[in-house]
């Protein structure tokens, strides 16, 4: 699959041309021949013999967006001078910040803000614990919690080179459901020392968010968590995609016309969240599954089985195939991949059922190219951004934090998750569903709303007083 132009590599180039002439439309044409695409164009500055322009443009990648810079080198007269990548422009010195609500003016706002007066909210709370929600940051914020070692498509590269991701998320809560969100990057990948960790800082937090925690340690940090702090703990790359993928398979179904309790599903991936939708989709009705790792697929007699594994093979298979994905694969109803890139091809799709669904879900480079799937599958998703249907996290993950927070819920269950799933599918309409649109858009003005309306509902929690989410959100 070709990468195309994309504005995740966008640079903007300040370069100089002779005033007059046809070297700006050189200029133009000379980005196009090298496969890029220009954006914008911008005189900055002009005199009687030059002009300064910038010039910015979307590249495939890195080594493309040189190639183009080369290419504008190359037109007569033109002489380059700052190359700004503008997606590390966006990142310099972080994306979030801290704010204080209340301006400190004088001396007696630094009273009330500060000591002396400070003390006596300290003392209430300490009389009262369950204060701390009313009277602190508590009932609004949460921690993004991460160890580095399964970051996005890159693995494990820390938790400094984590921290980027960790920002995005926390600007992604404030932006969709205005959730106060910290990042916190632990320098340690032992299980046990994050599961302290984040007891001993979980009483300034109302949920705990965990973040790109490689498999199997991802489960044991979780369900312990889970078990002795009084909050919601959510890894998200767990069910914030299985919440997600259920949604997006509820609205695929309509279209192909199946019921969920009559389909075969396949999935690719047995890490954290492929066994995460698994477990979604047996709670939603599933009854046919089968699941295939690197191994081939599951079945009962494979040798080698963790826990995980044995429970996957335990749940699944009913028929004990013992062979490969591509085998598993025929007569299937629904892929799912959560793997790895191009282990399938378009023949391979031709095998499966009539009006099949795809998601093929593995980033940057999905399982299959979603053209040849789309040449056999009825409906075809991908969690890329230059594709129709785009499975992606933020779909949920804020109205999710949203419904738990307004709740003051001290779990997360899986009636939470299928409500969100229902949620989701239902903000597109029988009028607006088609086989290129069964997610809507993350800027879709009820997306969070519903989905926290929902998860608030299960919680068995109350209407907010006030909502949190902007008016000012585009429908895309």
């Amino acid at each position: 699959m070709t990468a195309l132009p994309s504005v995740s590599y966008s640079i903007t180039v300040r370069l100089e041309v002779p005033a007059g002439g046809s070297t700006v439309s050189k200029l133009t044409t000379a980005v196009e021949q090298a496969g890029g695409l220009v954006t914008a164009l911008d005189v900055t500055a002009s005199g009687h013999e030059r002009l300064r322009i910038d010039v910015t443009c979307a590249a495939a990648d890195t080594e493309h967006a040189g190639r183009l810079v080369e290419a504008m080198r190359a037109v007569p007269g033109v002489e380059i001078g700052r190359v700004s990548d503008r997606t590390f422009l966006m990142h310099l010195g972080g994306k979030i910040s801290m704010e204080a609500k209340h301006p400190i003016r004088n001396r007696d706002d630094l009273s009330m803000i500060y000591t002396p007066g400070v003390a006596r909210v300290c003392l209430a709370i300490a009389a009262n614990p369950d204060d701390a929600r009313r009277l602190t940051i508590k009932r609004n914020t949460v921690a993004v919690v991460t160890d580095g070692s399964a970051v996005l498509g890159l693995g494990n590269i820390g938790p400094k080179a984590a921290l980027p991701v960790m920002e995005g998320k926390a600007a992604l809560f404030k932006r969709f459901a205005d959730i106060d969100a910290w990042p916190l990057c632990l320098d340690t990948q032992d299980t046990d020392e994050i599961i302290a960790v984040v007891k001993a800082i979980a009483p300034g937090f109302a949920g705990i968010n965990l973040e790109d925690i490689s498999a199997p340690r991802c489960f044991e940090i979780e369900a312990r968590l889970r078990e002795e702090l009084d909050i919601p703990v959510f890894h998200d790359d767990q069910h914030g995609t299985a919440v997600v993928v259920l949604g997006a398979l509820y609205n695929a179904l309509r279209v192909v016309d199946k019921d969920i309790s009559d389909v075969k599903i396949v999935l690719s991936g047995a890490g954290a969240a492929g066994t995460a939708i698994l477990k979604l989709l047996i709670a939603a009705g599933v009854k046919d599954t089968c699941v295939a790792d690197i191994g081939g697929v599951i079945h009962a007699e494979r040798d080698g089985l963790s826990p995980e594994l044995r429970w996957i093979a335990e749940n699944t298979n009913a028929a004990q195939y013992s062979g490969d994905l591509k085998g598993a694969l025929a007569g299937a109803d629904v892929f799912i991949g959560v793997s790895a890139p191009n282990i399938l091809t378009g023949a391979d799709i031709a095998t499966m059922a009539e009006k099949s669904i795809v998601f093929a879900l593995a980033n940057p480079t999905p399982e299959v190219d979603p053209t040849e799937a789309g040449e056999h599958a009825a409906v075809v998703a991908t969690g890329r951004s230059d594709y129709p249907n785009q499975i992606n996290n933020v779909l949920v993950f804020p109205g999710v934090f949203r419904g738990l927070l307004d709740a003051q819920s001290s779990k997360v269950s899986i009636e939470m998750e299928l409500a969100a799933a229902k949620a989701l599918a239902g903000v597109v309409t029988d009028d607006e569903l088609n086989a290129t649109y069964i997610v809507p858009s993350v800027f879709h003005p009820e997306v969070h709303k519903r989905v926290a309306h929902a998860v608030r509902e299960a919680a068995g929690g109350k209407a907010p007083a006030a909502e949190h989410f902007p008016d000012d959100s585009p429908v895309l």
